[in-house]
C-alpha cells in the first residue's frame, strides 16, 4: 500500500481524522449515552459485559468508548493516524491506562495484521470497508475476525445507481480541490442535503428542531451533523452495495442476518447485523 499520507496528497483519500478531531469538541454525555443505546439496540443486549468487542475503522472512538461503557474489552484500529489519535484521546479522558482498550493504527486490508487479532465477540465497523478503496476485499477479510455465534455489525452504503455515481464525482472532486474551492462544494452539498429538511421545520414552525435533535436519532447515532456532512461529501474512496448483495456474501460463509436497517432507498448506509452459525 502506497501510505495513508500519500493518498492524501494525491486526492485520492478523505481526511476523516481531520473531521473527527473537530468533532471532539462537540462530544458530550448525552452524544455518548445515543451511542451506547444504538449499540444495545441495533445487538440486542442490555450490556456487553464478558465480550470482546474489535472495532475496525474507530474513527472519532466513540463507539468504541461506548462498547467500554457496556463492559466490553476493547480493541479499536484504523488506518488514518488523526483518527488513531482522536480514538486515543478519548481513551485517556475516559478510560487512562486501561489495559482493557487497545487502540491501534492498522488497515482491514492488512490480512497479517488481522490474522494476530484472534476472534472477538463482537466484530464493528460502521461505514468504514466502503472507504478502504477494495471493499469486497474488506468485507471478505473481517469473516475470519468473528467465531461462531460470534456478531457482526457493518453499516455499507446503498448503492443508489446513477445518483451513486454522481456523488462518487462530487466526492473525488472535493478531494481534488484546493481548500477555497472545498469550502464551497460544501456548501452547496450541505444545501442540497440539508436545504429541504429546514425548510420542512420553519413550515411547520418549529425552524431548527431536526438539526437540533440529530444526534439523539436513530440516523444521528449521538454524532454532530455537520460533521457527517463533511464525512458524506467528503467520503472518498467511495464503494456501495445493495442490501441484497450485503447479505447473500455473508449467507455464502455462514452467517445469519439478525437485523437489518435500510436508509429506505436513499443515500447513506444500510446496517447489518449478521450471526457466524
Amino acid at each position: 500500500m502506497i501510505g495513508h499520507a500519500t493518498e492524501v496528497a494525491r486526492g485520492e483519500r478523505f481526511e476523516f481524522g481531520a473531521n473527527w478531531t473537530r468533532f471532539l469538541n462537540v462530544l458530550n454525555d448525552d452524544r455518548i449515552h445515543q451511542a451506547e443505546k444504538s449499540l444495545r439496540e441495533m445487538l440486542g443486549v442490555s450490556d456487553l459485559k464478558d465480550k470482546r468487542f474489535l472495532d475496525i475503522g474507530s474513527g472519532s472512538g466513540l463507539f468504541s468508548l461506548a462498547a467500554r461503557r457496556l463492559g466490553a474489552t476493547v480493541h479499536s484500529f484504523d488506518y488514518d493516524p488523526q483518527s488513531v489519535a482522536c480514538t486515543r484521546e478519548l481513551k485517556r479522558r475516559y478510560f487512562p491506562d486501561d489495559s482493557s482498550w487497545v487502540v491501534e493504527e492498522a488497515s482491514v486490508l492488512d490480512w497479517d495484521y488481522l490474522n494476530r487479532l484472534g476472534q472477538f465477540d463482537v466484530v464493528y465497523s460502521w461505514g468504514v470497508l466502503h472507504h478502504t478503496g477494495a471493499m469486497w476485499q474488506a468485507l471478505e477479510n473481517v469473516v475470519s475476525l468473528v467465531p461462531e455465534r460470534g456478531q457482526l455489525f457493518i453499516a455499507i452504503y446503498n448503492d443508489q445507481g446513477r445518483a451513486s455515481v454522481m456523488w462518487k464525482r462530487i466526492k473525488k472532486a472535493y478531494c481534488d480541490a484546493p481548500r477555497p474551492l472545498k469550502s464551497l462544494i460544501l456548501l452547496v452539498a450541505f444545501l442540497r442535503l440539508w436545504g429541504p429538511t429546514t425548510v420542512r421545520d420553519l413550515l411547520n414552525g418549529h425552524p431548527g428542531t431536526t438539526w437540533r435533535n440529530y444526534g439523539k436519532s436513530g440516523v444521528g447515532r449521538g454524532m454532530s451533523p455537520w460533521r457527517d456532512v463533511a464525512d458524506w461529501v467528503g467520503g472518498y474512496p467511495f464503494e456501495i452495495a445493495k442490501p441484497e448483495e450485503i447479505f447473500d456474501f455473508y449467507r455464502d460463509r455462514g452467517f445469519h442476518l439478525s437485523r437489518l436497517t435500510t436508509c429506505a432507498g436513499g443515500h447513506g448506509c444500510n446496517e447489518f447485523v449478521f450471526t457466524r452459525v
